[in-house]
């Protein structure tokens, strides 16, 4: 059975928040990471967290339970294959880098680099038709929507700012972007697979949660538990906040295609990040100004990529 289209102001809409919940998400797992002076311990407690509400509700819910059968009988007769449950090595990079980088960087200047991975791997994933959309015509508007969003990268990267900061910093956001690209496609095929982004959500967090448990297990048998944890409550709801968008993402992706999900969630992304920044500068954080030329032009990047030029001409 066909599933009805979103209008495509509300599936853009959609895109959207996910990215101000990202840039959210970032701020809230960084912060933790800076208390704790340990971005993978903040990353598993923002997973984990994640992982026990997903149980919850897939337990309580009949369409979680109707999503777990299917996720059993898929993997017994293999017609969910192994990749397809691997999008939480992704999420897990998301969160574990925003614990690493984003108290250094601040949140803009993490968000440009995650930018520049979706941009180019969504372009990329959509004409080989990875995601549930299928194969996505890069058409000159999108292919000029993805240059716009890495020029502003390139905004972000400009002047002296970043001389003081790691390359291997530098690089983390970058390789993260890949990965949610990659993530978000990936999701949206389990979801075709098992019914519900419920599930798919689930699967996300449960080998994501593995892969933090076992790095941070080595990690902090390297260099010991942090001495205290902080008492806001805020700084826990890393994990509440990334159930709600990758939930939304998987939802979403064969609505818009990768490159377009990505897109729009740049846009919530920076916007947020330069709210964010503003209000609670980072000490890498680009200035006012740098943001919000970033904002403008990644508004642009989506503005082309999203509008119908053919129906409007006619």
């Amino acid at each position: 059975m066909t599933r009805p289209r979103l209008p495509a102001w509300i599936a853009l809409g959609g895109a959207v928040l996910v990215g101000v919940f990202t840039a959210l998400q970032a701020r809230v797992n960084g912060q933790l990471g800076v208390r704790l002076e340990d971005g993978l311990v903040a990353a598993v407690v923002s997973f984990g967290s994640g992982l026990v509400i997903l149980l919850v509700l897939s337990g309580v819910l009949p369409v979680g339970r109707r999503g777990t059968a299917a996720l059993v009988r898929g993997i017994r007769t293999r017609a969910i294959p192994w990749w397809m449950l691997a999008g939480g090595a992704a999420g897990a990079l998301t969160v574990a880098t925003q614990g690493i980088a984003v108290g250094l960087l601040g949140v803009s200047l993490f968000t440009v680099g995650v930018v520049a991975g979706q941009a180019v791997c969504g372009l990329v994933l959509d004409r080989v038709g990875y995601g549930p959309a299928g194969v996505v015509a890069v058409t000159v508007p999108r292919l000029l929507g993805g240059a716009l969003a890495l020029a502003a990268v390139g905004i972000a990267l400009a002047g002296d700012g970043l001389s003081g900061i790691p390359w291997w910093m530098l690089a983390l956001p970058l390789l993260t972007g890949i990965g949610i690209a990659w993530q978000q496609a990936t999701n949206g095929r389990l979801r075709q697979r098992v019914g519900t982004p419920l599930t798919a959500t689930f699967v996300n967090f449960a080998g994501g949660t593995v892969v933090l448990a076992i790095a941070a297990a080595v990690h902090v048998a390297i260099v010991g538990m942090p001495a205290a944890f902080p008492t806001e409550v805020w700084l826990y709801l890393g994990g509440v906040i990334g159930v709600v968008y990758i939930f939304m993402s998987a939802a979403l992706v064969a609505q818009t295609g990768v490159l377009l999900l990505g897109l729009g969630a740049v846009v919530g992304q920076l916007g947020t990040s330069f709210a964010l920044d503003a209000l609670w500068p980072a000490p890498a954080s680009p200035g006012p100004l740098q943001e919000l030329a970033m904002v403008l032009v990644a508004l642009l990047s989506v503005v082309i990529a999203t509008v119908p030029w053919g129906r409007l001409r006619r």
